[in-house]
């Protein structure tokens, strides 16, 4: 079984491109935005605990994900393989997710980054906040997004490249391209 962690800046491609990994190989794919919704939605004891810190203004705790989580990847398996889609965020996440596939009997296969300059970020969630109409999506938001991923979430970077599992991947030119140099590395593993 591969477990991988797909990482990247907000609109590097990562939804886009694990979308495309589970058509080819069969993986699972958990964004932590939309269990997240579909725990709340379901009105879960996990969902009434996050709903209670989101309803506060406050982030939901380490732990408290991790717990969603595992319960979460314990309903998919057995699989092929799991893709982790916005978690973990930090190093302590890292940390605690790798505890959580040990107590499996697995680990991380990968961490898949999409390497994609600051500019051109700034342009694609741009041209997605006029598509999609997200509100999100605009120059302030996006800057402060793009410093909160810089100062929280890129040390994973140096973390995973430390356990040898940090692939870097170009993330822009043609999808198919991106794709296969993701394919190639998932092959690998």
């Amino acid at each position: 079984m591969k477990n991988i962690v797909i990482f990247g800046a907000p609109g590097s491609g990562k939804g886009t491109q694990s979308d495309l990994l589970v058509k080819k190989y069969g993986f699972k794919h958990i964004s932590t935005g939309d269990v997240l919704r579909a725990e709340i939605q379901n009105g879960t004891e996990l969902g009434k605990t996050a709903k209670g810190f989101i309803d506060q203004g406050q982030l939901i705790p380490d732990e408290l994900m991790i717990d969603i989580l595992a319960s979460v990847y314990d309903s998919l398996c057995p699989c092929e393989g799991v893709i982790f889609d916005g978690f973990p965020r930090t190093v302590p996440q890292a940390e605690a997710l790798d505890k959580m596939l040990s107590e499996r009997g697995t680990a991380v296969s990968g961490m898949l980054e999409l390497d994609v300059p600051e500019e051109m970020l700034m342009e694609r969630l741009i041209a997605r906040g006029k598509s999609s109409g997200r509100a999100d999506d605009n120059a302030e938001t996006i800057a402060k997004r793009l410093t909160v991923y810089h100062n929280q979430t890129a040390p994973l970077i140096a973390w995973y490249e430390a356990a040898g599992k940090r692939h870097s991947v170009k993330g822009y030119g043609a999808l198919e391209e991106i794709n296969a140099a993701l394919c190639e590395v998932i092959d690998q593993f």
